[in-house]
């Protein structure tokens, strides 16, 4: 089949995607001042973009899969023209509308106001929502200097993406509502969907990267238990599936292995403990395919 030709976004989702890539087995270089990134395989094709536009790309069929935020698809309006294969859950974060810490919403609301974002379509709707006399003023990166607590500011609203709202904080301002939530995520072109052969490498791909993500989240615990405490011990266990049990050498016991998720460890090892195990041993997993 001809190369599955795939959009890799500059900046925070390159870098968070490069790495999944890489523990699927699928190498990337990107050689300077260039937007085409080398492979090891011989059946895709990357070009790197700028986020906000990846989305847009698909949806014109430039491309047949991509890696963009949600807020960016549907600040362009083509959530109906493309297909979201999978969340990878990388760089959460919500959509919101600040203003200064001093200001009281409801006043802001009774008089035209400025909305001060990078998202102009987005910001619009919210506008027309909640039925303000708004002007949305368009910028580009950094922008919580445009909105202050002052006669002289350029405007009254910020929309702006937020992980954990300190930036905003730190610029004085204070969260009034919540537009949407977003995380990168991979999405095809709906064309590329109609040709069997890219849909099942496509739906591949899926697969290795949930496997990838699946063992981010998970360990795997190896320990001994005499065979007087096996029972009560493997009763307490919390395993994807049954745990892989084997005898000892000697007769003397078994050793048991289990996958958990990483967020049970610190609780479930006093457990185990307690239950009997011994030589408990925690290791990391590199692909779990559930």
């Amino acid at each position: 089949m001809e190369k599955l030709k795939i959009l890799l976004a500059k900046g925070r989702i390159y870098e968070s995607v490069y790495e999944l890539l890489s523990d699927v087995g699928i190498s990337i270089s990107l050689p300077d001042r260039t937007y085409f990134p080398i492979t090891n395989q011989d059946d895709l094709a990357f070009q790197v973009v700028k986020p906000q536009i990846v989305s847009n790309l698909l949806a014109q069929n430039k491309a047949d899969i991509g890696f963009s935020g949600k807020d960016w698809v549907y600040e362009n309006g083509v959530e109906d023209s493309v297909e979201e294969i999978m969340d990878l859950g990388f760089d959460g974060v919500r959509i919101v509308a600040a203003i200064p810490d001093t200001f009281d919403f409801d006043t802001i609301c009774k008089k035209p106001v400025t909305i001060a974002t990078e998202y102009q379509n987005l910001s619009a709707q919210w506008v027309k929502n909640k039925k303000l006399d708004g002007t949305v003023f368009r910028t580009w990166g950094t922008s919580e200097g445009f909105v202050q607590d002052n006669e002289e500011s350029m405007a009254q609203i910020l929309i702006d993406n937020t992980s954990t709202g300190s930036s905003l904080h730190a610029n004085h301002l204070k969260i009034v509502d919540t537009l949407m939530t977003s995380s990168t995520r991979m999405y095809a072109n709906k064309e590329a969907l109609k040709d069997p052969a890219k849909k099942q490498k496509i739906m591949e791909l899926k697969m290795l990267f949930e496997t990838v993500l699946n063992a981010r989240s998970r360990v795997m615990l190896e320990m001994n238990v005499s065979e007087e405490k096996f029972d009560a011990l493997v009763k307490g266990l919390p395993s994807m599936r049954s745990p892989t049990v084997s005898p000892l050498f000697g007769g003397n016991g078994y050793a048991i292995k289990i996958a958990v998720k990483k967020s049970d460890v610190p609780t479930l090892l006093p457990k185990l403990q307690s239950l009997g195990a011994t030589d408990i041993v925690e290791y990391e997993l590199r692909k779990v395919m559930i």
